[in-house]
């Protein structure tokens, strides 16, 4: 869900930078006209960038104390 289409748009655009998408579709909601609903496939196991995966949410949720710093070592 958006407040406008732009916004959805703003989204698809973001996700197919790093996915693969199918074609994006958005459809208004509400009954008056308020918001934008945006319909969208991701495959999250292909990415755009060929030999680069996605990161993990799990590699990226790690506590800043324990990842290796600029000028460390594992």
């Amino acid at each position: 869900m958006a407040a406008d289409p732009d916004a959805a748009r703003q989204v698809a655009q973001f996700l197919s930078r790093f996915f693969v998408c199918d074609e994006p579709r958005s459809y208004p909601t509400g009954t008056a006209g308020g918001g934008t609903r945006l319909h969208l496939t991701v495959d999250t196991l292909l990415t755009q960038v060929p030999g680069r995966a996605a990161p993990s949410w799990l590699a990226g949720s790690r506590s800043q104390a324990r990842r290796t710093h600029v000028g460390e070592t594992d």
